[in-house]
């Protein structure tokens, strides 16, 4: 009766090591649901030495499991009881991250109408943590081996692990009592940096068969082993190990007699490196000839935006090697493609995702210039000129300006002219006085210039282009100006004209980003021709340029570069001290023309993507 009852009880434990690894973890158990549930995104997100991969469902009743495909470098997702729209089956390249994980790709689960499916490719091999929150799927991916290891591990405890918290022992069957068993054995089969969180072990034995030598370290870890018979045949082996952990100590003895250990769940199998090759040799022929013996089906794919010819080149490294064909019709622009049931489907998620409109970027540029002067002259041009007669026999002489005066000296006569008005814009604002006499002062004339001018100035250049992603565009225009050119001298002298350009240029290179913003290479010139100082003289030119990368929100303004001058100049000369007479020092000190100038150019950048619903990069309304 007794024996009866422990094979009943062996039986089941050996059933539930077998099965363990398929089950879900605790908190993702949930009773089927009889309506599908959505997942309205799909998020990526890298913490620290973390990746996380987070489902949002509208729904907190949807049933999750996850498993590894180690030989792929695959994490799996089934969610069962769920939809998504193909705004959110899109694939995403997260390669750009330094983390594990490198593309992540949804879409319904092949022969299920109700589940849904993500694949998560990977770099290389590490251990994953599903785990269950309000209305969401939380996939925790380590970046390197061991990290999860270096925070609470009662959290990170699997399924497996948290059904064996108790010591139980049914014959030779072993239960972990090390709350990271799980971690350890992945540290053991899966590749990528090893740290050894085992509990610290002495070995001390010589000659000992290396079976024993194991059984030893399974009785000190709590961990399950099973060991083929190419192990009895090994030579004994002598250890003097001290304090190490046993999970260094075991995989010391495996490197040192070429064994390899196949995990299953909390159960390690070891054997030797020559049977694990024949074995996955084996379990790959027999792959092969699976797909040699499935039958073949021919799809067409008609290609809308796309090159075919690049699409032919993508789609050949997943074609069944020596079966897969694909071959392209130019004239109705499609891919015939021949292959296994799997293989078409996965050629068909391809196409759905490559085969879309290349988003399209306006460019909109401004480019604003503003100019102001001011300028100022005051003083006494040429001087003041006057003669003087101490003795008055000059009295009745005539002023060299104005009508002829008669009398004495002590008759006075003046001319007063302003040419034209009392400022003279045409002379420089200049005003004319003569006086033919006063007195005994005679021919006294100056001409006094008073002059104030101040102007502004705005232009405005707005140049557009649209262009491809990652394709450049380029707009130019030009002005010319003409001007003359004396060829040779004397009588053999030609004149000729010849012309100067100034030029408008917009460069730009737009590249979408995976969140929607664009990044451009841009290149702005901007020439003008400044004031002519002689029709034989080429014309002077000023220009800007401006050269950047940056990186913009779709439909934002961005200030990509700007200049702004400003120059006073003021300058006085004259007589020491007696120019600084008030009203008398302008007989010795030269005009008063201080001048003023500001200039200010600044270049904007409109970016905006004008397909983005046929683009797939915005769901349609």
């Amino acid at each position: 009766m007794k024996k009866g009852i422990l094979c009943v009880l062996l039986g089941a434990l050996i059933s539930f090591g077998l099965h363990a690894q398929d089950e879900l973890p605790a908190d993702l158990e949930v009773k089927p649901n009889t309506e599908l549930a959505e997942i309205k995104a799909i998020n990526f997100r890298q913490v620290g030495e973390i990746s996380e991969l987070e489902v949002v469902l509208d729904s907190n009743k949807v049933a999750a499991k996850k498993f590894a495909v180690v030989e792929d470098k695959q994490v799996i997702i089934d969610v069962k009881g769920a939809k998504a729209s193909e705004r959110v089956m899109r694939a995403f390249d997260t390669s750009e991250f330094s983390g594990s994980v490198v593309f992540v790709s949804a879409y319904p689960k092949p022969g299920s109408t109700e589940d849904m499916r993500i694949a998560i490719q990977l770099r290389d091999n590490v251990r994953s943590i599903l785990k269950r929150k309000a209305n969401r799927i939380v996939l925790e991916l380590e970046n390197r081996f061991g990290v999860f290891d270096q925070r609470d591990m009662t959290e990170a405890k699997s399924f497996e692990e948290k059904v064996t918290d108790q010591e139980v022992s049914v014959g030779k069957l072993n239960v972990p009592k090390s709350d990271t068993v799980e971690d350890i054995l992945e540290n053991l089969t899966l590749s990528g940096r090893k740290k050894y969180i085992g509990t610290r072990i002495s070995l001390n034995v010589k000659d000992l068969p290396v079976g024993e030598i194991l059984k030893m370290i399974a009785e000190a870890s709590g961990f399950n082993i099973i060991l083929t018979d190419e192990i009895k045949t090994l030579p004994p082996l002598s250890l003097n190990l001290t304090n190490v952990p046993w999970d260094q100590a075991l995989d010391t003895i495996l490197g040192l007699n070429k064994l390899v250990a196949q995990k299953n769940g909390i159960i390690l199998m070891v054997q030797s490196l020559a049977t694990a090759t024949q074995d996955k040799q084996r379990e790959a022929d027999a792959k092969l000839l699976n797909l040699k013996q499935e039958p073949l089906v021919t799809k067409v794919f008609p290609i809308s935006y796309a090159a075919t010819e690049d699409l032919m080149k993508i789609l050949t490294e997943y074609l069944t090697p020596e079966r897969g064909k694909v071959n392209e019709d130019r004239r109705t622009n499609s891919l015939i493609v021949k292959d296994t049931p799997d293989v078409i489907e996965k050629i068909r998620k391809i196409v759905e995702v490559l085969d879309t409109q290349t988003p399209q970027v306006l460019i909109e540029s401004r480019i604003v210039e503003v100019s102001e002067s001011y300028s100022r002259t005051l003083g006494l041009e040429n001087g003041l000129g006057l003669s003087y007669d101490p003795i008055g026999s000059q009295a009745a002489t005539v002023g060299t300006v104005g009508t002829p005066l008669a009398g004495t000296d002590s008759g006075p006569g003046f001319s007063f002219n302003t040419a034209g008005g009392l400022i003279d814009t045409t002379n420089n604002g200049i005003m004319n006085l003569s006086i033919s006499q006063f007195g005994r002062v005679f021919d006294l004339n100056f001409r006094l210039q008073l002059l104030e001018s101040e102007s502004k100035g705005k232009i405005i250049s707005s140049p557009k282009v649209v262009t491809q992603n990652k394709q450049e565009a380029k707009l130019t225009t030009s002005r010319t100006e003409a001007y003359l050119v004396v060829n040779g001298a004397g009588d053999t002298a030609t004149t000729g004209a010849e012309t100067a350009e100034a030029i408008l240029e917009l460069a730009v290179t737009p590249q979408i980003t995976n969140e929607g913003s664009i990044s451009l290479s841009v290149k702005v010139t901007k020439e003008d021709f400044a004031e002519r100082v002689s029709a034989q003289l080429p014309p002077n030119k000023t220009g800007n340029s401006v050269t950047t990368n940056v990186l913009v929100d779709n439909g934002s303004t961005i200030v990509i570069g700007g200049v702004y001058e400003y120059v006073k100049r003021e300058s006085i000369s004259g007589i020491p001290y007696l120019k600084d007479i008030p009203i008398l020092g302008w007989l010795f000190r030269n005009q008063y023309n201080p001048s003023t100038s500001k200039r200010e150019v600044i270049i904007f950048i409109t970016p905006r993507i004008i397909n983005q619903e046929e683009a797939g990069l915005i769901e349609r309304s």
